[in-house]
């Protein structure tokens, strides 16, 4: 959030009392030595004193109406989180200061949209990724595409696992394209499930995190969940299923139109890409390219898109990825430019 020069010029001090005064959950808000505090200072550049339960916070009107939401959020959230994070409160600065000309009131956690897994919940922070959860949640095909750090494969497999512990889904299954084996894995040591894990690796700590890891083990071994490359997915047809496939942007268009072709009764679908992180030979059309161009309108078939504003990693994350489309703009517009690709 940057401040203009009226900003900084017409400070305010905004009192703000939380309740109830409970000092556990007062420690739990403002963080080891304050670190959370300090978090939203910074950011929001701002000063916050407290003395018990009694906040004041002096900065710019708006920067103190963001910051009295965001504290009273996450004192909320202490009723049932033992330990608040600066993650989290860095997710919920991203929320109230990334899209929000007025913000939200304060959500419990009984009337916000979670997403519950044995292990966790899951919240959707922005209006993409709500409604893209509920588009995975009623749609049986569903593309998300965006940039790296925008929660697409993260949020699919948290829908996924609430899929399967509530049995709306028999079995969930995890594909990949290998692109960087050019879809020959023989070579690589070990069965199946082993060759593809170095691809999959984000897919496996979202599930652990989510299920816990023996009783992911556990369910890989039953067959519940299933691991396979997009090369192994032919001749098959896949019902009562949660698919997952990741990283589409590196499939090609035949592939996609395979994986596509395999879905069944009673199975929900979850294309995830990034198509400015495309690894297929030049001259390829990238297969996500392609079936955003043919399935755009068509009734069952959601496409969910994601920016900048959406990510929810490390703030200079979504700095990196705003500079880097600024570059690809300026390069574009420039004559005989080569310096990037134009989908």
């Amino acid at each position: 959030m940057s401040l203009s020069n009226s900003d900084t010029t017409n400070q305010t001090t905004k009192k703000l009392t939380l309740e109830p005064n409970e000092t556990a959950r007062i420690a739990n808000l403002c963080g080891r030595l304050d670190e959370h505090l300090k978090q939203i200072e910074s950011q929001l550049h701002l000063k916050i004193i407290y003395r018990g339960n009694k906040f004041r916070i002096n900065g710019s009107p708006s920067s103190t109406k963001i910051a009295t939401h965001i504290l009273e959020n996450l004192y909320s959230l202490t009723s049932h989180e033992k330990t608040l994070t600066p993650e989290l409160v860095h997710l919920a600065l991203h929320e109230f200061t990334e899209g929000h000309a007025e913000p939200a009131p304060p959500q419990t956690h009984e009337n916000a949209t979670i997403i519950s897994t044995p292990k966790t919940s899951v919240k959707p922070r922005s209006p993409h990724q709500h409604q893209y959860v509920e588009h995975m949640r009623s749609a049986d095909i569903n593309f998300g595409v965006g940039p790296a750090g925008t929660g697409k494969t993260y949020l699919a497999v948290a829908c996924a696992v609430e899929a399967l512990v509530t049995e709306r889904v028999s079995r969930i299954l995890l594909v990949r394209p290998a692109v960087e084996a050019g879809e020959k894995l023989g070579f690589l040591p070990g069965d199946l499930a082993q060759k593809v894990d170095p691809y999959l690796r984000p897919l496996y700590d979202a599930l652990y995190e989510m299920l816990g890891f023996e009783r992911v083990g556990r369910l890989i071994e039953k067959n519940i969940i299933e691991i396979a490359p997009l090369a192994y997915m032919r001749g098959r047809t896949l019902n009562n299923s949660f698919i997952i496939l990741d990283e589409s942007q590196n499939t090609t268009a035949a592939q996609m139109k395979m994986f596509l072709t395999r879905i069944g009764f009673g199975s929900t679908a979850v294309i995830t890409g990034d198509i400015t992180q495309i690894d297929l030979p030049r001259g390829t059309e990238s297969g996500l390219v392609q079936v955003s161009k043919i399935l755009q309108n068509l009734s069952g078939i959601t496409f969910n898109y994601f920016d900048a504003k959406d990510v929810v990693r490390h703030r200079l994350v979504q700095h990196i990825v705003e500079a880097y489309d600024y570059y690809d703009q300026q390069a574009k517009q420039k004559p005989g430019s080569t310096g990037s690709k134009t989908y």
